[in-house]
């Protein structure tokens, strides 16, 4: 720790020498200079101006703390006779803050949700598991109205955010399974049994929690059929665990479980011989093999190479006398035909050796093909004539722009749009086939997942529909090329996790609710095949999906459950029901509404939302309707709650992050007003938005932000008590928290920026770079050497602890790419970090400040003025 101490201390002396003797001042990244700004050389804490600042290590809620002592912070509101909850249970108490005189601190952004508050004894068993935890069911509201006028009154939304799966794998994030097949459903409504059933006439009979219909308790219920005995039914997972899945029997099976079937579809044009795809997938995917789920055995994969042709390929069984794959070659790209051979689908297990020999030789039976044509079309085409009977994954890889056969695109970017009201018809759909192709293919369990590696234009709007039909993912790898060490690196990782994932197969979605809700709106890559079914050929493990609940008869009841179950196949060939069931209080009265609502959870709902206005009338429309929501919700508030006669900014305290998050959201790459972002990255962008967990999404819209060169003696080391990697402090995106001769970390989930200011000292590089002099160190895209002494150790720790998106409880396969900026160093690698300042101007936005006083002059002139302004979303 005391070597910690000197090195900190040194680099902070080293730059007051430094920056003295070379006569410069300034704060970093374009701001200017503050003329109370301390000197560089202040020993061990660096450079804090601005916002007050907990030292590092402390609490950063104690300096709310110390305002609350001072009555300056969030005080309760007094609940009058007349706001007394209905329910004879504990509500979350309203705490108004004002946001201007108390700014939000980026700590907060990662706040949990306000606690879900049940009434004592509801559920059938006293363990803490029944009700569903944040990660799995997050819902916008902790406490719902009870009419549906109420809930129009706050304008805020009642949304579930679902993520049945948080873990790529099952070991990682295990839930309770019952494998004796006895499966309890109500008659009426057709929810599961789950611990907030009440049992009736001694135990035979259990009322349903959702609509109250008194149903029979299967006889096979208490009774162990495998060992011949009785057991005890309140040991049961599903009357303990609010998430539990069930081994579905013989009737939840419409045809033999599905088999999982990787179906490749690579680009083996010019394109991807001059960029190393085609020779750096089949490596990944040879090595990757072994990794994929094939528990049952039954797993089987295919390949089909495609240019302006198409190339099927015949792979025989390990151990037969000809164990050389053949390869047909079809160029009628209007009616392609399916070649008769069964081996163009072959079973891994019996097969590995032999795929694995074929994968050594494809990048050399196109080594010298001069084809720059991509017939991707016609190739979706043949896959799914060829796996419809069975259901497959369909992997496309290519990269170029489909330009020939079926589905060809033409190239549509136009620069002098970009930025103007004409830029939302780039994100419009080019042509119909891709969506209307994917809607059969959701039909026939056909799922397709696209990895796009273009470095010029290759239309990921129009692209990006194959996914989000088929409940898909869009990988977006903009300038790809093998031959640069970091992207090769990154495709083996996310690839091969990729593959490694277990996956469910033949997937609906079915979310159920108390009498009175209804599901009135799904969000998310999947097709709606009824009005409250979706439906998934492959339910992925990286993405959640958003429900909108309507209130439509009055809530009589104290408490009111909402149940999600996903029926799917098991990567083990296992038909499983995965059910979570959660319980919510309802409220007659505003108060209890804003005391309970999750400003993330409202975030993430808005960020579907503003995706499907952006998609549907532009960006301008989308940015226009968050800007609108947020000035709704500040304007109640403040007329129903605040009094109306407040001239700050107040919310309570549960959503002083809303308004921020919004900013963020506004200014996200797929949704700022900029004419830098090209089409297919900000396409590529709004996917993301659309289907990010929300630990992830919140990241991705306020990125995380450290000082590392002067982080605290106890950052990057393992945490005694629990072994994990200790961060330094998160600090405001906020150039004022720049000092020239820092070093900073911006990690927004998909990209990490390493921050090198322009008077950083030779002692700071050379333990973190290995050199002396700045215009050695390697800017762009790069790996971080790991060095002989503490400090690299440290700070690469640092890195990866803010990389791994295991620790933030969710699964991804997604490895973000590091980049070094240089402060005085390429001009437009610099103006992209900076873009990731919220807080800041950056690329003609506005400042936090800005937007807070611009948010508080609407709300006044809407709570002055009678007539408010219509909202710009449905209620």
């Amino acid at each position: 720790m005391a070597e910690h101490k000197k090195k900190r201390d040194r680099y902070a002396g080293a730059a007051y020498e430094f920056g003295a003797n070379a006569g410069l001042s300034g704060a970093g990244m374009g701001a200017a200079a503050s003329p109370a700004a301390p000197q560089y050389g202040v020993p061990a804490q660096g450079y804090s101006p601005g916002i007050p600042m907990s030292p590092p290590g402390q609490d950063p809620n104690a300096l709310g703390q110390q305002f609350g002592q001072m009555t300056l912070g969030p005080q309760p509101v007094q609940v009058t006779p007349q706001m007394q909850p209905t329910a004879q249970m504990q509500q979350n108490q309203l705490y108004p803050s004002d946001l201007i005189a108390q700014p939000v601190h980026a700590s907060e952004i990662d706040s949990p949700p306000p606690p879900i508050n049940l009434p004592p004894n509801l559920a059938a068993t006293p363990s803490p598991h029944s009700n569903c935890p944040p990660p799995y069911i997050r819902s916008t509201l902790a406490c719902v109205p009870t009419t549906h006028s109420l809930l129009k009154k706050s304008k805020l939304p009642f949304s579930l955010i679902v993520q049945p799966y948080t873990s790529l794998h099952d070991a990682d994030a295990p839930v309770p399974v019952v494998d004796d097949q006895v499966i309890s459903r109500c008659r009426r409504c057709r929810a599961y049994i789950n611990p907030f059933v009440t049992f009736l006439d001694h135990g035979h009979r259990w009322r349903c929690n959702m609509c109250n219909l008194t149903n029979d308790v299967p006889q096979a219920f208490d009774w162990d059929a495998a060992q011949q005995k009785s057991v005890d039914r309140w040991q049961r997972s599903e009357l303990n665990y609010a998430v539990c899945e069930f081994v579905a029997p013989q009737e939840y099976m419409v045809r033999p479980p599905q088999p999982l079937v990787y179906l490749f579809l690579i680009e083996v044009g010019h394109p991807s011989l001059v960029n190393g795809l085609c020779a750096t997938i089949s490596r990944i995917i040879s090595e990757a093999l072994p990794r994929i789920p094939n528990a049952d055995g039954r797993t089987r994969v295919g390949f089909i190479g495609f240019d302006s042709s198409l190339y099927y390929f015949s792979i025989p069984r390990d151990g037969s006398e000809n164990s050389e794959p053949s390869m047909l070659v079809v160029s009628d790209l209007d009616e392609p035909f399916l070649p008769t051979p069964d081996n163009l689908l072959v079973t891994l297990s019996e097969s590995m050796q032999n795929v694995q020999n074929f994968l050594e030789k494809l990048p050399t039976m196109f080594q010298e093909n001069p084809q720059a044509g991509s017939c991707m079309g016609s190739a979706l085409r043949a896959g799914h004539r060829m796996t419809a009977a069975i259901g497959a994954k369909i992997t496309v890889l290519s990269s170029s722009l489909p330009n020939t056969g079926y589905g060809k695109l033409e190239s549509r970017e136009r620069k002098d749009i970009l930025g103007t009201s004409k830029e939302g018809s780039l994100l419009q759909t080019q042509n119909s086939f891709y969506k209307s192709f994917a809607v059969e293919c959701s039909k026939n369990q056909v799922s397709i997942d696209m990895f796009l590696f273009s470095s010029a234009y290759q239309d990921v709007a129009t692209l990006s529909n194959l996914p989000r039909y088929t409940g898909g993912q869009t990988y977006f790898y903009p300038g790809w090329n093998a031959a640069r060490p970091e992207d090769a690196i990154k495709l083996a990782h996310e690839f091969t996790n990729y593959l490694s994932a277990e996956i469910g197969l033949e997937a609906v979605l079915r979310v159920r609710a108390s009498t009175g809700l209804r599901m009135s709106a799904f969000y998310g890559n999947f097709f709606n095949r009824s009005s409250d079914l979706c439906a998934f050929p492959s339910f992925p493990r990286d993405q959640q999906y958003n429900v909108e609940v309507a209130i439509d008869e009055t809530l009589t009841r104290p408490t009111i459950f909402l149940q999600a179950a996903v029926l799917h196949t098991s990567c083990n060939g296992s038909r499983r029901i995965r059910v979570m069931t959660l319980g919510l209080p309802t409220t007659d009265n505003l108060a209890n509404v804003y005391a309970s609502a999750d400003a993330q959870a409202i975030t993430t709902y808005f960020s579907h939302k503003a995706v499907e206005r952006a998609l549907s009338s532009g960006l301008d429309a989308a940015r226009d309707a968050l800007q609108s929501k947020i000035v709704e919700i500040l304007s109640t508030y403040r007329t129903n709650l605040a009094g109306g006669s407040s001239g700050g900014l107040t919310l309570p305290a549960n959503l002083r992050t809303l308004p921020v998050l919004f900013l963020g959201l506004i200014k996200n790459v797929g949704l700022r007003k900029s004419a830098q972002i090209p089409s297919d990255l900000r396409a590529a962008a709004l996917c993301l938005l659309s289907t990010l967990p929300t630990a992830l999404l919140l990241r991705y819209i306020y990125p995380a932000f450290y000082s590392l060169h002067d982080m605290p003696d106890d950052a990057g080391v393992p945490d005694p008590q629990t072994g994990g990697i200790i961060m330094p402090p998160l600090l405001n995106l906020s150039s004022e928290r720049i000092v020239p001769y820092g070093l900073y970390l911006l990690d927004d989930g998909v990209n990490q920026f390493l921050w090198v200011g322009r008077d950083s000292v030779p002692a700071l590089l050379q333990d973190v770079f290995g050199v002396e002099d700045r215009t050695m160190v390697k800017q762009g895209k790069t790996t971080l050497p790991r060095l002989d002494n503490d400090f690299s150790e440290r700070i690469n720790a640092v890195l990866e602890k803010s990389r791994d998106h295991r620790s933030k409880g969710v699964g991804s396969i997604t490895v973000p790419t590091l980049y070094v900026v240089k402060e005085d160093g390429d001009p437009s690698l610099k103006l992209w970090a900076q873009t990731l300042l919220v807080e800041d101007r950056a690329d003609q936005g506005v400042s936090l400040q800005q937007w807070l006083g611009m948010l508080r002059e609407k709300v006044r002139l809407n709570t002055e003025d009678v007539h408010w302004l219509p909202s710009t979303w449905p209620d």
